[in-house]
């Protein structure tokens, strides 16, 4: 049940902030949702998966937070437009917005898939990519605002088990990210990149395998455990709040110390 727990804070830490979440209906995305609506934040949960976004949406309503559902293909500069105009009519800003959406890239039996490659770009670094274009102009009229780009470790370190098209796009996010950071930060513009690790499965666009890596990360993940979607959301919050306010460009690895190996 989700309760809206405020002990270890005195205060709340995203209080009175618009923030739109992407790929928000489970995983990740969802517990991002549920935590930024602890802090006081009003979140624009968006995804493709109707149902379980509504879901997500309603439960935080249910529990004291605000939040709204909207539809969104990342991949669609039209719908984004579309959630990014009905939000700032809503709520006159839009404080943060978090790019969680995309697809797993393990475990595909052609590695040299064409259409493979082609979804992963388009999906996890044109959705991130359009998530930016979309909201960078609001932010800029208001003189701040914080984006957090969810990228991967295999955006930083390769994988025999991951589709190579998926390193590129979680690559092309990172530095993106960067260069998003020293375009905006004179606009009071803070963007920074997360890279999860080994987390559970999860909802995508396709059906993505289990690798050997994911079935067993305590062969591989020097904390001998996968990653919890809290943990994620954790990191975000941190970078998404005034008290990252001197951190853009950076990159937030959470990984159990996978890549330190």
């Amino acid at each position: 049940m989700l309760k809206f727990s405020r002990t270890r804070y005195k205060f709340l830490r995203l209080n009175n902030k618009v923030a739109i979440i992407t790929g928000a209906a489970h995983g990740m995305g969802a517990a991002e949702a549920r935590m930024f609506a602890c802090e006081g934040a009003k979140v624009i949960v968006t995804d493709i998966t109707k149902d379980r976004g509504q879901s997500v949406a309603s439960a935080i309503n249910d529990a004291g937070g605000h939040a709204i559902f909207k539809s969104l293909d990342v991949t669609s500069q039209f719908e984004w437009e579309k959630v990014v105009k009905s939000t700032v009519l809503s709520y006159g800003k839009i404080d943060i917005l978090v790019n969680n959406a995309g697809i797993v890239g393990i475990d595909y039996s052609d590695q040299m898939s064409l259409s493979n490659w082609e979804r992963f770009i388009d999906v996890n670094a044109k959705g991130a990519f359009l998530g930016m274009k979309s909201v960078i102009p609001n932010m800029v009229a208001a003189g701040s605002g914080s984006i957090i780009n969810i990228s991967s470790v295999l955006g930083i370190i390769g994988s025999k088990s991951s589709h190579m098209g998926y390193n590129a796009a979680k690559g092309a996010v990172r530095a993106a990210t960067k260069s998003a950071a020293v375009q905006y930060a004179r606009q009071g513009i803070r963007v920074n990149s997360v890279h999860p690790g080994i987390m559970p499965p999860m909802l995508s666009f396709n059906n993505s395998k289990d690798s050997e890596l994911r079935l067993d990360p305590a062969e591989s993940v020097p904390l001998g455990r996968s990653g919890l979607p809290e943990e994620v959301a954790s990191a975000v919050l941190f970078l998404a709040s005034d008290e990252a306010s001197y951190i853009t460009g950076t990159e937030l690895v959470v990984d159990g110390g996978l890549i330190a190996i």
